[in-house]
């Protein structure tokens, strides 16, 4: 018994800051007030979907190509000496 008492309790201790992190914006009568809390939802939603910069293989630039192909070019020279 004691043991689902600590439960209950842990889960009611974390519930509310579940709960907190959602604004319930239907609930509220005015407009202009209703209308702002959608915004900052929206501003919320758009921050977490903001995609992280990556750097793609499709990003460089052609002459940062042509120096990596001169420079396996010269180190496959060296190697092969004319093969």
């Amino acid at each position: 018994m004691k043991l689902f008492i600590c439960a209950l309790f842990a889960v009611l201790i974390g519930c509310p800051a579940a709960m907190a992190a959602v604004e319930q914006c239907r609930f509220i009568n005015a407009k202009p007030d209703r209308e702002a809390c959608y915004e900052r939802q929206e501003k919320a939603l758009a921050a977490k979907r903001k995609p992280d910069v990556v750097e793609d293989a499709r990003t460089t630039t052609l002459d940062d190509i042509k120096i990596e192909n001169d420079r396996l070019s010269k180190s496959l020279h060296s190697i092969c000496r004319g093969c």
